[in-house]
């Protein structure tokens, strides 16, 4: 039951014989605190992914009480594995035949979500990069699309981290499962085998987790690279613009001034030669550095 009220959890308590975690118990991080065989029950306390289809990933301490042929999960959320799981359930009874099948097939349809949203994921990223690099020549990159992008990074490498996240948490589960004395029984061979399958899945998604966060690590340097690019662009703008109006502005100020001799002032063509050397000032500049290159 999701946010069991305390009367419930007294109620399954006395029905297992076993006292079952509470939320302050669950959220401790200690692996003695999280993975532990006490009285004859199995606990395992593990992250579980929840809210990506909220646009609000996030991950919350799930429990998995294994005792005397009972399975007992205590929740405070119902994740999206939670709803996959309890539908095929209702179609196929066989998939809870009994505690351990019902816990290595919960724990299976959670693999299987964190694949889907590792694909997601991936497909976001490709998009990101996409986006990131798409320009066409001569194009400028506004201030308000390299925002966007790094909100789109920040908030799928938000989405990584949290399936990272559970993915370790659930390979730790799983090792401990694995090498507990309730799946060392003759009848758990299945069971086992299912536990190492779903381990070799995890330690693949914790790699492409990985694999992603570095493609991420790529797309934050390379946005940040094209925002000093362009902060550079526009500063260089202003340094042309400083180059070229200097020159007139310098010989404007010269003719500006008030001395009594200055031999221009009387002479017919005194104006017209100053137009043309502020003209010429101005125009050179331009010409030099396109010849170089440099604009």
């Amino acid at each position: 039951r999701e946010e069991p009220t305390r009367e419930e959890e007294q109620m399954v308590e006395r029905s297992l014989g076993f006292a079952v975690p509470t939320r302050d118990d669950m959220v401790e991080i200690e692996p003695s605190s999280r993975l532990y065989e006490r009285d004859g029950a199995l606990v395992m306390t593990m992250s579980v992914l929840f809210g990506v289809q909220e646009n609000n990933p996030q991950s919350e301490p799930i429990s998995f009480v294994l005792k005397e042929g009972k399975l007992v999960t205590v929740r405070y959320v119902t994740p999206k594995p939670w709803i996959a799981f309890t539908r095929e359930a209702r179609v196929a009874a066989d998939l809870v035949r009994d505690a351990p099948t019902a816990l290595t097939r919960l724990l299976d349809a959670i693999v299987d979500r964190l694949a889907d949203e590792l694909e997601v994921s991936a497909a976001e990223i490709e998009q990101i990069s996409r986006h990131t690099f798409r320009r066409s020549d001569g194009e400028r990159i506004t201030t308000k699309r390299l925002e966007a992008v790094l909100h789109r990074i920040g908030r799928t490498q938000s989405l990584v981290a949290k399936i990272r996240e559970t993915a370790v948490s659930t390979a730790r589960a799983l090792s401990f499962l694995a090498a507990s004395e309730r799946l060392s029984a003759p009848g758990c061979t299945r069971a086992r085998e299912q536990l190492s399958s779903l381990a070799t899945d995890v330690n693949a998604l914790i790699d492409h987790s990985g694999f992603q966060s570095s493609q991420l690590i790529f797309l934050l340097d390379a946005s940040l690279g094209l925002i000093s690019i362009e902060q550079n662009a526009a500063m260089k703008l202003f340094s042309w613009a400083a180059l070229i109006f200097l020159p007139p502005t310098l010989i404007a100020g010269i003719y500006g001034m008030n001395f009594e001799f200055m031999p221009e002032l009387r002479w017919v063509l005194g104006y017209p030669m100053a137009l043309t050397l502020i003209v010429l000032s101005a125009v050179l500049p331009i010409l030099i550095l396109r010849r170089k290159g440099w604009i």
